[in-house]
């Protein structure tokens, strides 16, 4: 467990994300009511706000096409460009060479190697627990495969219940769908219930790809109830979390949802804030996705000094 005095990280990875145009026809980030999302394209970058600075990354990584969720995911957790390293993007999950990558160079694995405390906080459900998961690898997440290689255990409806971990829909609504029995959770309880958790460890990841569900389905009101949900547990965490020792990273794989005139990933840069402790220090060194595990392995590692 962490102690009350170091760094913390909270990386928000939120799926399918990108920084956009103006225009509020195509696109549902530019709407007044999501500031946390406002961004576009022909604005300057670094971009300060009033409770972070927001940068605009590539994902692209130096290889022609849209960027896809596999390797995208990949080089953002392992610090590799995986699209190099499979002269290609890819959709899905990760094949057996990104695995490769993960299992060696993974954040987590990356972290325990300094003796640092990492966590996935999202929920897992019961049929997940029924199956050996090296056996199911290549039906797993990049994120699920960050975990597991890293030989970490897994949050459980239990977690859930109580109070130690939280969906990947934010308010359980999937779950309750599915005819669960839990407690409703607004997007503010949720944020509170991540902020709470992550006084326990160095750095705790949470994923949330409803964003990218909804950039695909080209849907503008499906589009608009996720980013106020993300918008409203955003806010939430950093309400919530003591700022001058946690630093907030929130960042994607890939563009989407800022482009609903296509169903497809966009080449646009990705959606990047950085609040909190230590935010002004990461900043020269974040420029692709590739960036994000070294500045956050030499952010808990090496220290930061306000």
């Amino acid at each position: 467990m962490s102690d009350e005095t170091s760094n913390r990280v909270i990386l928000l990875f939120v799926d399918g994300i990108g920084i956009g145009t103006r225009n509020p026809a195509i696109n549902p980030c530019a709407d007044a009511d999501f500031p946390f999302f406002r961004h576009f394209k022909d604005e300057s970058f670094p971009k300060e706000t009033n409770s972070g600075i927001i940068l605009n990354l590539d994902a692209t990584l130096g290889i022609p096409g849209l960027p896809q969720s596999a390797t995208g995911q990949t080089t953002l957790l392992t610090g590799i460009n995986a699209s190099k390293a499979i002269d290609r993007h890819l959709s899905g999950f990760p094949n057996k060479r990104l695995r490769e990558l993960i299992s060696k160079n993974g954040l987590f694995t990356q972290l325990l190697r300094n003796n640092k405390t990492p966590a996935f906080i999202n929920t897992f459900r019961p049929p997940f627990f029924d199956y050996n998961p090296f056996e199911i690898e290549r039906f797993l997440s990049t994120t699920t495969l960050v975990n597991l290689y890293a030989g970490l255990p897994f949050f459980s409806l239990d977690d859930l219940v109580g109070e130690r971990s939280i969906y990947h829909d934010l308010t359980n609504e999937t779950l309750v769908e599915k005819g669960f029995s839990v407690q409703r959770f607004t997007p503010e309880k949720a944020g509170q219930i991540l902020a709470k958790q992550s006084r326990h460890y160095d750095i705790i990841l949470y994923e949330y790809f409803q964003t990218d569900q909804a950039g695909h389905s080209q849907d503008f009101a499906l589009a608009r109830e996720k980013l106020k949900d993300l918008h409203r547990f955003l806010f939430a965490v950093l309400d919530s979390v003591n700022l001058k020792e946690t630093l907030v990273v929130l960042v994607s794989d890939h563009g989407n949802i800022e482009d609903l005139s296509i169903k497809t990933h966009t080449v646009n840069p990705v959606l990047t804030g950085l609040f909190g402790r230590g935010k002004e220090s990461l900043i020269k060194s974040l420029h692709s996705l590739v960036d994000i595990t070294p500045a956050i392995l030499n952010y808990l590692v090496n220290g930061y000094d306000s």
